[in-house]
């Protein structure tokens, strides 16, 4: 763990020049969204490669600092994170719903990887950096608010981005407006766990069920929220990752089923204070921040990870 946080801090370098406008597209190619159109999804995923590899850089090296608490490591997000908020990035033009949802998971991750390296910034980091994400929140909501449309999935993400924004800058508006947003989810949740607006993607049905609960999951242990519906979901989801036969079922497809337990599952565990069964085989992901084996800064623990 040294050596990579060593050779971490020496791959940092300079930031990249920011991004500021979002011009991602869209790739699914039939009416439930659950058919990817290959040309179309290489398109956005080099339109959005800049954000992407920001974030996986500014995710690895907080993840470094909180396991070694060493000063590059941390000196490496905060110099990005900064860098990036000076230049207003990714609050210029958005050009499709892509791009805002783009953006919305980018916050996600900003917002978790900063608390883990928020208590070493210096304070002019803190003041740029945080009124940055502010500002991008801000976005998220007016854009959130603005949609007639129906609340699925980007809604919950949209949560998590604004809830984790309120956690590490202290404002209770934006945790208010996420809670609402919590609140909202819950109810959408059905006698047997499903969310139907997740159950009419046909073969990512199952998928988008795992991907919904990655965030209600983490909103509801930084609003320290215990949620019987909640708990609806998740179950109903890892068994259906076990054994996806209830989703085909449901909703006449095959599914297309995650190799293994979500790593959001130690978040889980960790809130709800249940005995983790073993360590799920990825537990890395930069739009939550980086390595869930490590408990975020804005996490509320009821079972402490083993030493």
């Amino acid at each position: 763990m040294l050596a990579a946080s060593s050779q971490m801090a020496q791959a940092c370098g300079a930031p990249p020049q920011a991004v500021i406008d979002i011009d991602a597209n869209s790739y699914y190619s039939d009416s439930h969204y659950s058919i990817i159109d290959p040309a179309r999804k290489a398109r956005n995923e080099a339109a959005t490669k800049p954000v992407s590899d920001f974030l996986e850089v500014v995710a690895r090296s907080a993840s470094a600092y909180q396991a070694k608490l060493n000063q590059s490591d941390a000196e490496c997000s905060l110099s990005w994170l900064a860098s990036w908020a000076g230049q207003n990035a990714m609050l210029g033009r958005m050009t499709t719903m892509q791009s805002y949802y783009t953006r919305k998971w980018a916050l996600a991750s900003l917002a978790l990887s900063y608390a883990r390296v928020q208590h070493a910034a210096a304070s002019d980091q803190r003041q740029v950096i945080e009124a940055w994400l502010k500002s991008l929140a801000d976005a998220t909501i007016k854009h959130s608010d603005q949609q007639k449309g129906a609340r699925n999935n980007h809604y919950y993400w949209e949560g998590l981005a604004v809830a984790a924004t309120g956690a590490a800058t202290g404002d209770q508006h934006y945790l208010r407006w996420a809670r609402n947003m919590f609140d909202y989810a819950m109810n959408q949740v059905q006698a047997d766990g499903t969310l139907p607006l997740e159950l009419n993607r046909a073969g990512k049905a199952l998928q988008y069920h795992v991907f919904s609960a990655e965030a209600l999951v983490f909103v509801a242990s930084i609003l320290d929220v215990q949620s019987e519906p909640l708990d609806r979901l998740v179950k109903t989801t890892l068994d259906g990752v076990s054994n996806p036969a209830s989703f085909e079922q449901m909703t006449g497809f095959e599914q297309e089923v995650p190799k293994s337990t979500p790593g959001w599952k130690l978040i889980y565990d960790r809130h709800t204070a249940l005995s983790p069964n073993g360590t799920p085989a990825k537990a890395w992901t930069a739009r939550l921040g980086g390595d869930l084996t490590l408990p975020n800064p804005l996490e509320h623990l009821r079972l402490k990870p083993a030493a």
